[in-house]
């Protein structure tokens, strides 16, 4: 019976997917607060019917600003690990979903350590 081993994985690439990764999971983790923070202040604002002051508006400004740069971040990965178009846009989306970037950053962090031996 032979045992297959993954295949080796040049250093050079796993120090550029690792830093992709790394780069990935702050902007998920940044969209996702903000993302969070601007549904309270939606909720707020329109059922609970209270007046927000105007700095309030800053948290929309922010998440759209992060979001982009997650977006920018979900290509970059995506690019280096060779995500299939489903895994990309499953990915970008979850940046819109209340909670669901926290969720899926961790799924892509583990399967990118696993498939490119990341410890």
């Amino acid at each position: 019976m032979s045992t297959q081993t993954a295949p080796k994985i040049h250093p050079e690439r796993q120090k550029r997917v690792r830093t992709a990764l790394s780069i990935f999971s702050v902007a998920a983790w940044v969209t996702g607060v903000f993302l969070l923070l601007l549904v309270v202040r939606m909720v707020m604002e329109y059922v609970l019917d209270m007046e927000m002051p105007t700095w309030a508006t800053w948290v929309a400004i922010l998440h759209g600003w992060a979001y982009m740069i997650y977006l920018l971040a979900t290509l970059n990965l995506g690019l280096k690990a060779r995500w299939t178009p489903v895994v990309w846009f499953t990915t970008a989306i979850s940046g819109v979903v209340p909670f669901l970037s926290f969720i899926v950053e961790a799924n892509r962090r583990r399967e990118v350590k696993e498939k490119f031996q990341l410890a």
